[in-house]
C-alpha cells in the first residue's frame, strides 16, 4: 500500500454479509445470461462509438450502463438534493463548449458504480490505467470516452489532472471516486485530492454524490460490494442473486473552497453525512 495505490481494509470473509432475500436460481441464471448478451452487445456499439463525437458517445454509454444494469435487476433510485442542470431533473445535460461542466465526485462501493453514475448523469468517468487492460471491459472503456489515471506511476499524475481539467472546461461532465479504493459501504475512506485541483484550474463546480447499495429492508446490502481479493465474477454472481437490490443515489450540494484539501473534505464530508451512521460521521467532523 502507499499513497498512490490505497488498500481499503475491507474484506469479502469480514465484510459481505448477506442479509436480505435471494432469488431463486433459474431467475439468477437468466439475469447473468442477459448480462452476457448485454456485455456483448456493447462490444459491438463500442466499435461504433468510436466514430462518434464526444457527447454521442457519452449518451451512449449511459444508455448502455441503464441496460447493463437493468438485467442484473439493480433499481436505481435518484434523490435530488439540488437541480443539476435546466431541463434535466435527475442528470447532467452537456453543455456548450465554452462553459465548464461539474466535476462529479463519489464514494466508492462495488465495480457498479461507474455504471451506475453513467446511468444517472451521463458522463466521462475516470478509472485506474488497468481498466483498459482487461478483456471486453477495456475495449468498452476507451469507446466510451473515459478519463485515465496510473495511480501507479505518480509522474504522469499532472497529465491526467490536465487532461480532466481540460474535459471540463470543453463541457464534458466527468466523474471520480477519489477514495481510490472501494469500501463496503458501512464505512468510507479519505479523499484524495490531485483530482480536485482539475476542477479549480478549470473553474469548474464540484457536485458530490452519495451512493448507497440497499437491500427490501432499507439495510445496507454489502453484498453488492467489490472489496480486497474478491473476484469480479464471485462479485457479478452474487449481485445478479440478490432480490431487489436498490442503489440510493443521492445528489448532494455542490462544494467550494480556495484549495483542493479543503475542497476534497467538504465533498467527502458532505457524502459521509449521507454514507455513513450520524454518531460515525459526528466523530469524523470533530476528528
Amino acid at each position: 500500500m502507499n499513497a498512490w495505490l490505497p488498500v481499503g481494509p475491507c474484506r469479502p470473509a469480514t465484510c459481505l454479509t448477506p442479509q436480505g432475500p435471494t432469488v431463486g436460481r433459474p431467475l439468477k441464471v437468466l439475469r447473468l445470461a442477459a448480462a452476457v448478451l448485454v456485455l456483448l452487445a456493447g462490444t459491438v456499439l463500442a466499435l461504433v462509438a468510436r466514430g462518434l463525437s464526444t457527447t454521442r458517445r457519452i449518451r451512449l454509454m449511459s444508455a448502455w450502463s441503464r441496460a447493463v444494469l437493468w438485467t442484473l435487476g439493480v433499481r436505481v433510485e435518484v434523490r435530488p438534493g439540488f437541480a443539476f442542470l435546466a431541463g434535466s431533473a435527475a442528470g447532467l445535460r452537456i453543455r456548450p463548449v465554452s462553459t465548464a461542466a461539474p466535476l462529479v465526485v463519489s464514494n466508492h462501493v462495488s465495480w457498479l458504480d461507474p455504471l451506475v453514475m453513467a446511468a444517472v448523469m451521463p458522463c466521462r468517468l475516470l478509472t485506474r490505467s488497468e481498466t483498459l487492460g482487461r478483456p471486453v471491459i477495456g475495449g468498452l472503456a476507451a469507446a466510451a470516452g473515459v478519463l485515465v489515471i496510473d495511480a501507479g506511476r505518480p509522474s504522469t499524475l499532472p497529465e491526467a489532472v490536465a487532461g480532466v481539467a481540460g474535459a471540463l472546461g470543453e463541457g464534458e461532465p466527468v466523474a471520480a471516486f477519489p477514495e481510490g479504493t472501494t469500501w463496503c459501504g458501512r464505512e468510507m475512506g479519505a479523499f484524495r485530492r490531485a483530482v480536485f485541483q482539475a476542477a479549480l484550474d478549470a473553474g469548474a463546480p464540484v457536485r458530490p454524490v452519495a451512493l448507497r447499495y440497499l437491500g427490501p429492508g432499507g439495510a445496507t446490502a454489502t453484498e453488492a460490494a467489490y472489496v480486497g481479493d474478491d473476484t469480479l465474477v464471485a462479485s457479478v454472481r452474487r449481485v445478479a442473486g440478490i432480490r431487489r437490490l436498490t442503489v440510493e443515489v443521492t445528489l448532494l450540494p455542490p462544494v467550494q473552497a480556495r484549495d483542493r484539501r479543503s475542497l476534497a473534505w467538504a465533498a467527502e464530508s458532505s457524502i459521509a453525512s449521507v454514507v455513513i451512521a450520524p454518531t460515525a460521521h459526528a466523530a469524523r467532523v470533530a476528528a
